[in-house]
């Protein structure tokens, strides 16, 4: 859930929350403000019917009003002389129907009897006040959290705005080119920071990645004469002496170890010189009929594995690098043929879309999140585990998307152009 989402969504409920209990408080007050002020009226009426009865020795007639109704009732001279006041149902008789109301009750003595007063009067005004009034609340309730809605919606976007900008451009950074961090220009303070920070964190990465970088070529340059000057000297060894069983075995390790050496000083040569740019010689490839070749170069594996390859596509042209296409066919047709079990299988297809290469192999999945890392490689491997990162890195050289997936027990590597 986005920032924005997660803060308007707590800004709603709370406010619905707040906005409910203080609406409730609200409408109890109101209520008990206008029960207060109908018992005002209701106390009138009995301090005018005591003047009466002081002025004339006598109660004034029964009233029933429209909105107010008199009752006089005898009572025995020791009933508690006490006031009291109740919500009642009062009866319109006009309109024929049953309202709200609200009395009074209390003993007035004329002459030697006492008489019970009930003072009644309709709350239908005041109901329908309340109800106006909470009708008011209710709408200004709904425009105020319209208004919120509105307003973190539209002003917290424009004010998130610097921080996506700077998000997009850090999303987008890559060490391998020069451009510098251009984030969007703001007078937030934060945003300041964010963007100060970002920028110094990206031209430190930059720097250390520069002098990695620099230490790579400059390391595999200066390891190219030391090797030449080994296989050199071994091969001048061995024409000038006769060794044993023991000397042979000795030195084949070296030739061994000294051409994994050199293998992988060209892998790393050739990664640092995509890396900068330097290869260029693109062009139109024929792919069909330089896949049909490559299965020709592994012919000999092939039926010394006991293999068998189909391939089926159409003609194919992409414009690439005709010397990174040739390492990047080598390393997929030729990780499908060593990986494999005697007597397996290699198809190989290819379609306007992309090309897949598919075998037998191992009954066990590798791990797409690695296998495309520097120096990862399965423990049964004889590699150095760069193959496959240099088949990413000549794909997206070129700008084409490899991946791997393990589909019905076989091994697909797909490139898709």
């Amino acid at each position: 859930m986005k920032l924005a989402q997660h803060y308007n969504r707590v800004n709603l409920v709370t406010s619905l929350i707040v906005l409910g209990l203080t609406g409730v408080i609200y409408y109890a007050f109101i209520h008990f403000i206008l029960s207060k002020q109908l018992d005002k009226d209701l106390l009138i009426e009995e301090d005018e019917i005591r003047e009466y009865v002081q002025t004339y020795g006598k109660l004034p007639l029964p009233g029933d009003f429209r909105d107010q109704k008199v009752h006089y009732i005898i009572v025995p001279a020791g009933r508690p002389h006490e006031r009291r006041f109740e919500d009642v149902e009062y009866r319109n008789d006009k309109e024929d129907e049953i309202e709200p109301g609200r009395s009074l009750e209390t003993v007035i003595k004329v002459g030697d009897k006492f008489y019970e007063v009930t003072i009644s009067k309709s709350k239908v005004e005041s109901e329908d006040l309340i109800r106006v009034i909470f009708l008011i609340t209710l709408l200004v309730t709904a425009v105020l959290l319209i208004s919120l809605i509105v307003i973190n919606r539209f002003v917290l976007g424009r004010l998130w705005k610097p921080f996506h900008s700077t998000l997009n451009e850090m999303k987008a950074f890559n060490l391998a080119d020069m451009r510098e961090l251009s984030p969007a220009q703001t007078h937030i303070d934060e945003f300041r920071e964010l963007n100060t920070a970002a920028a110094t964190m990206a031209s430190r990465v930059k720097e250390d990645y520069k002098e990695l970088k620099s230490f790579t070529d400059n390391a595999s340059h200066e390891m190219m004469t030391p090797l030449a000057v080994i296989n050199s000297k071994l091969d001048t060894l061995l024409q000038t002496e006769s060794f044993s069983d023991k000397q042979g075995v000795v030195i084949e390790d070296i030739y061994i170890a000294v051409g994994r050496l050199s293998r992988l000083n060209q892998s790393l040569l050739l990664l640092a010189r995509m890396e900068n740019s330097l290869i260029d010689d693109f062009g139109e490839i024929e792919l069909y009929s330089q896949l049909e070749q490559k299965i020709r170069q592994f012919q000999e594996l092939i039926e010394l594995n006991g293999l068998t390859v189909t391939f089926a596509g159409e003609v194919k042209s992409i414009r690439a690098s005709k010397y990174l296409l040739d390492i990047l066919l080598n390393n997929l047709i030729g990780n499908a043929i060593r990986h494999n079990h005697p007597g397996g299988t290699v198809m190989i297809g290819l379609n306007n879309g992309g090309l897949a290469i598919t075998n037998t192999g191992s009954s066990q999945g590798l791990d797409p999140s690695i296998i495309f890392k520097r120096f990862s490689k399965a423990d049964t491997s004889e590699g150095m585990g760069l193959g496959l990162a240099l088949s990413r890195q000549i794909a997206v050289y070129h700008g084409y998307a490899l991946e791997y997936r393990f589909q019905d027990e076989k091994h697909v590597f797909s490139i898709s152009f």
